[in-house]
């Protein structure tokens, strides 16, 4: 079993076609059937999630994973549907960001939250505080060390991109607390109870619905309903 520090990269460039198996840990699974979890594991093989719950490290030997001790760390989703976490999505298929098998495995993991903190609270809005955060079975940041230097959008192409979208423009939730700017160039930057520049990272537009990939690698989605925005559980109004 491997800590989770830098040994854990190490293993991995060893022999990186080898399954990673994050045990011990508080799993949010954000699956309405499956729930929070205490003292549980997290199979991946390869982009994907593969198996979650109690007791999976006791196939560990067999898979011949690599075992990351998540003890006293919480795992939370790193792809989050704010329309989903509304409430406003009935349907599970309809549903993304769970940790469930065959999701993306993308996710971060986390330290102790300060008493009254929650752990999707801390995902919402400290992602960068994160232990690990992994993207599609890859770490992208280790306790503060960012690992991937640029979003993975800026190998796609070396062209600017020019969105024309009606949706553009500075939007503002009703607390004021988030103001998120949508850019011509494809880009957002959001400030956060003051903090400026708080995420910021690329996103889509398709229809109603809108795909982020923030510079720190994670993915989040919202959708524009009756010219409101709903994204991470806030509700936008365009300024």
């Amino acid at each position: 079993m491997t800590p989770l520090d830098e040994n854990v990269l190490t293993e991995i460039a060893a022999a990186d076609h080898r399954p990673l198996l994050f045990v011990n840990a508080t799993i949010h699974t954000l699956d309405p059937l499956i729930g929070d979890l205490t003292g549980a594991d997290l199979l991946l093989g390869g982009a994907v999630v593969v198996g979650v719950g109690p007791g999976l490290h006791t196939a560990a030997g067999d898979d011949n994973a690599i075992v990351v001790d998540c003890t006293g760390l919480t795992i939370v989703p790193g792809v989050t549907d704010g329309v989903a976490l509304a409430g406003l999505r009935s349907r599970a298929a309809d549903r993304v960001g769970t940790l469930t098998p065959g999701n993306p495995a993308t996710f971060a993991v986390l330290t102790a939250a300060p008493a009254g903190t929650s752990a999707l609270h801390r995902l919402v809005w400290r992602y960068e505080q994160a232990a690990a955060v992994v993207v599609d079975g890859r770490f992208h940041a280790l306790n503060g060390r960012r690992l991937v230097t640029e979003p993975p959008v800026a190998r796609e192409s070396g062209q600017p991109r020019q969105v024309t979208s009606p949706h553009l423009g500075m939007w503002i939730d009703e607390s004021g607390f988030l103001h998120q700017e949508l850019t011509a160039d494809g880009r957002y930057d959001e400030t956060r109870g003051g903090r400026p520049h708080a995420y910021q990272g690329s996103f889509w537009i398709t229809g109603d619905r809108i795909v982020y990939l923030d510079d720190l690698g994670f993915w989040a989605y919202g959708e524009f309903v009756d010219g409101v925005l709903h994204h991470a559980g806030y509700v936008l109004h365009r300024k």
